[in-house]
């Protein structure tokens, strides 16, 4: 899973990631689970700016999460300077994949990809995707040559 590759980042959000003293497991980096939390972060910053989970509240959806696939490339220790960045990269007519990059020190520590769905609090099936983000995706696609 090579993300750096991937000039093209639709919807790209970046966010300083402060690493904290509870982060460190007993090694002196940061545990593996952290990176759950900080790509939960990224993603709920990439909904603040592209389809604020308060709209998709009032509409009676949500997004949940059908996997998650983390690529450690090298530790991250408290006293590096994290940044997390997180992009669409495919939009289908109920699903979505993101990807993501973690870096310490501006060297990629980790990549992740991460998919799923929205759901409707109704019925708990899934419903499309909205046609704000479809919108958004669309308008965000390079013009062919």
């Amino acid at each position: 899973m090579s993300l750096t590759d991937n000039l093209h980042r639709p919807l790209e959000v970046e966010l300083a990631i402060p690493v904290r003293t509870y982060d460190i497991d007993f090694a002196g980096i940061v545990s593996n689970i952290v990176y759950i939390r900080w790509l939960e972060d990224l993603r709920l910053k990439f909904l603040n700016e592209h389809l604020p989970i308060e709209t998709q509240i009032d509409q009676g959806y949500a997004p949940i999460l059908a996997g998650t696939e983390i690529e450690y490339k090298r530790p991250v220790k408290l006293i590096d300077q994290v940044i997390g960045r997180l992009w669409l990269s495919n939009l289908g007519r109920l699903k979505w994949t993101v990807q993501a990059e973690i870096l310490a020190n501006n060297v990629i520590a980790a990549v992740a990809t991460q998919k799923g769905a929205f759901v409707s609090f109704r019925n708990g099936r899934p419903v499309p995707v909205p046609d704000q983000l479809q919108q958004k995706y669309v308008n965000s696609q390079p013009v062919d040559q």
